[in-house]
């Protein structure tokens, strides 16, 4: 995209909810127990020691902001990754994150007394 043309608003709305959803842990929580496939809204509930309402809250905004899918199958409710992007975002930042901990951590020993 060209910077020097202005964003629709509508544009960066939808990307700052996409981004959202990285910023709640627990979200990232379901996510994570997303990635090996589809779950049952129980499943999730007992995994994470949460209540339900918690859990469909945050199932909900995922949803919508289409990274995951919902089915139905009698009286339960299954959710899968829709968009498997979602986990290449978090691989990305978990590489950076990690990088910085290590330059850091470098920074740290550098200046140990423990070396004289």
């Amino acid at each position: 995209m060209n910077s020097s043309q202005p964003v629709p608003p509508e544009v960066v709305q939808q990307l700052a909810a996409y981004f959202s959803v990285l910023g709640e842990p627990t979200r990232l929580r379901i996510l994570n127990l997303l990635r090996d496939g589809e779950r049952c809204v129980q499943d999730l509930v007992e995994e994470m020691d949460t209540s339900q309402a918690n859990v469909s809250k945050h199932l909900k905004v995922m949803v919508q902001t289409g990274i995951l899918s919902r089915r139905s199958e009698g009286t339960l409710a299954y959710y899968k990754v829709e968009d498997e992007l979602i986990f290449e975002l978090c691989h990305l930042v978990c590489d950076r994150l990690a990088r910085r901990i290590e330059i850091q951590a470098h920074k740290f020993r550098a200046f140990s007394f423990l070396g004289k």
